[in-house]
């Protein structure tokens, strides 16, 4: 794919096309379906100095796996406009959402796209960062979410957006604050003391004192209390299992140092979770002002659980006790640590997240990972996953329920502000009355 004509050496779009957005497109590459006319057409858009083309492009590319030039598009397209607006393909609420952003790659921001498509409102995209201040006008809406991710790239932005956010017109969700205190080393510390949790302490370590330890000059527990080998390290900002290794001793430690350049990682303890038959089962449950649903149910015979490389697809079996544990969610894993995941809310204050969680042998809900920006989507073929579709859709009128329960306390909040003057002045009035009276 050559790259297109850049914004300030083409001319403007006469009649800008509507965004096709994240969701249909990662859905169309994940479905293998052949994307060449579309790229050829968003070429075409963007040689005419369309924003939309650029943002869509820029989200093709990363597809492909050319993060370098997809996330260089999307500063073409921010160098026009900061705001899109992403339509519905079937328009089911009439909630108009704006999600604050900030530029980066595909990991940057949680993914509302898939929701905005499955539960049908209006999703409003604004991006903002140190570089692009927020504009003086904004879009209309009825709800924001901060929709940026915890990593350590987005907290400057996360910290420009605290003063602005604190004073917004309308309902916010996933104040920045808050958001900015789900790094991986400072949420384990906030559930340490939580009943029914575990989840183990991460520590932030750099480079020169891992070589240390490699080198028999110091011990990893001098470094992380109670940590020792085996462990689990990966660098900061990693996702997705990017660079994730267990560490069984030093050796393993000087190896992944030599793989690995990056100046800082994280660590913690390596739990082994495995269920009685030997297999590991990691959920992905997202969470919404403390309600949970489940977005996936993995099982692997390796400790370290992605969906798309567990076999799910290839195993009926596996599927089959997925759909169990779907359908009956609400009586089982959800109803067993019902208090424990409301509790991960009131913790933390973050209103929409995703856990990434397991069961101990014991019964806790053990947490490898809480996160603003984990996906929940509805991309999975019906075929072969007719049990999930059902469960996405729950999980979407959930989030519409939440939005919808959120502007209702924020009005009623407001009409109380309203009141409570007017309520205060009649009891002075009626304490001078009285006291006049004597």
């Amino acid at each position: 794919m050559s790259m297109p004509a850049l914004a300030h050496e083409a001319a403007v779009v006469e009649k800008p096309q509507p965004l096709v957005g994240l969701a249909t497109l990662m859905t169309m590459a994940f479905q293998g379906i052949d994307m060449t006319v579309l790229g050829q057409q968003l070429l075409d858009r963007a040689g005419l100095n369309d924003p939309d083309a650029f943002l869509d492009l820029s989200v093709l590319l990363q597809l492909q796996g050319n993060a370098e030039m997809g996330v260089a598009l999307q500063s073409e397209a921010l160098a026009i406009k900061q705001h899109f607006t992403l339509q519905p393909a079937s328009r089911q609420s009439a909630l108009r959402v704006l999600a604050i952003m900030a530029p980066g790659d595909l990991m940057t921001n949680t993914p509302l796209e898939f929701i905005a498509d499955g539960a049908g409102f209006t999703l409003e995209l604004l991006y903002i960062s140190p570089e692009l201040p927020m504009p003086a006008v904004v879009p209309e809406h009825d709800i924001a979410i901060v929709a940026l991710s915890e990593l350590d790239r987005n907290l400057p932005t996360l910290a420009m957006l605290k003063p602005i956010m604190a004073n917004w017109p309308k309902p916010v969700l996933n104040l920045p604050a808050k958001v900015a205190e789900l790094g991986r080393d400072q949420v384990c510390q906030t559930l340490q003391a939580s009943e029914g949790i575990s989840m183990p302490i991460t520590g932030r370590l750099d480079r020169t004192l891992l070589q240390e330890v490699a080198a028999d000059k110091l011990q990893l527990n001098q470094l992380l209390a109670g940590v020792n080998f085996p462990a689990i390290i990966r660098p900061i900002d990693s996702h997705a299992g990017r660079a994730l290794e267990k560490l069984d001793g030093r050796q393993a430690l000087l190896d992944y140092l030599a793989r690995h350049d990056e100046p800082e990682f994280f660590l913690s303890r390596f739990i082994d979770y495995r269920s009685a038959d030997g297999q590991f089962r990691k959920y992905r449950v997202m969470v919404m002002q403390g309600k949970p649903f489940i977005a996936h149910m993995a099982i692997s015979d390796h400790w370290m659980v992605h969906y798309l490389n567990a076999g799910m697809a290839e195993n009926a079996e596996k599927r089959m006790e997925e759909a169990y544990v779907m359908g009956t969610f609400d009586q089982g894993f959800g109803a067993r640590h019902a208090s424990a995941i409301a509790e991960v809310w009131q913790r933390t204050g973050v209103d929409y997240l995703g856990l990434d969680c397991a069961e101990t042998l014991d019964g806790e809900l053990l947490i490898f990972e809480v996160g603003a920006s984990l996906s929940l989507h509805a991309m999975d073929s019906v075929e072969s996953y007719p049990y999930k579709r059902p469960q996405m859709k729950k999980a979407f009128g959930g989030f519409v329920q939440m939005l919808e329960r959120h502007i209702a306390l924020e009005n009623m909040d407001n009409q109380l502000d309203r009141v409570m003057p007017f309520i205060a002045g009649l009891h002075l009035h009626q304490v001078v009355r009285q006291s006049s009276s004597f």
